[in-house]
């Protein structure tokens, strides 16, 4: 019943911002990039030139340090096999990750890989971003969990609404040009939100980047999961859960 609301619910934003005053960016593919089938992504962000991946499954969670061009994973740490890895980013010189339902956050050194620590937190987690201050945490449902950076510790929340729509099911997250993008579970649909009011200012329609038959996997699971930035160059990267394939798109804004 939640996944037919949510279907239901991004339906009515995005009939409404073709009426009102949000946007939506359809893409252009500027560099496609090997992305290891296996990898259930549920977290990916871009630092010093590589990209960083969380992935998920129990007994098949891990963290790793990818190259760009390749798609080769040059380091990597498994996480406990009962665990579910989700969401991931990067704090100064650390790797904060999320699990999926056991309610415990790791954190690791970013060169080592070594755990340094853990946080708990109540309920689930899914996506994770940051913006040196403070952590974007989603749980599944339309409400973004704000942390300290430092502590890890709850601050507050926002609900994220599209023309007063609340838009559930958020997951991976990052922070891009100061927008806080969330991917939409289950959709090829990315959000773009104001990150202290909660309000979507625009949607990303990538419908079309990889047709579900070029996905190389008939799992129901392959879906849209992934979003780093890469600030320095101004690029942004998308992929998905065991998807073969990472892009560079560039956004383009659709007319009306």
């Amino acid at each position: 019943m939640l996944k037919q609301f949510t279907t239901l619910a991004l339906a009515s934003a995005l009939a409404s911002a073709a009426q009102a005053a949000i946007p939506v960016y359809g893409f252009v593919v500027k560099n496609t990039y090997p992305h290891d089938p296996q990898a259930f992504t549920q977290g990916l962000f871009f630092r010093d030139g590589y990209l960083y991946e969380s992935t998920g499954q129990n007994g098949k969670s891990s963290i790793r340090k990818v190259e760009l061009k390749s798609g080769k994973v040059v380091q990597k740490q498994d996480l406990p096999p009962e665990v579910f890895g989700e969401g991931a980013t990067a704090v100064g010189n650390q790797l904060i990750g999320l699990t999926w339902t056991s309610q415990v956050g790791y954190v690791f050194d970013l060169k080592s890989f070594k755990l340094k620590q853990k946080f708990e937190y109540v309920g689930e987690g899914w996506g994770l971003a940051n913006d040196a201050k403070h952590l974007y945490m989603s749980d599944g449902s339309s409400f973004i969990r704000i942390l300290d950076a430092k502590t890890m510790k709850e601050l507050r929340r926002i609900q994220v609404t599209a023309e007063g729509t609340p838009i559930n099911q958020l997951n991976e997250l990052e922070v891009v040009g100061g927008e806080l993008y969330s991917n939409i579970w289950g959709t090829d649909v990315i959000a773009r939100i104001d990150k202290d009011s909660g309000k979507v200012i625009g949607w990303i329609n990538l419908t079309g980047l990889l047709p579900k038959d070029q996905r190389g996997t008939s799992s129901p699971d392959a879906v849209l999961n992934g979003i780093a930035w890469d600030g320095k160059s101004q690029r942004l990267f998308v992929t998905g859960k065991l998807w073969p394939k990472l892009f560079e798109i560039e956004l383009v804004p659709l007319k009306k």
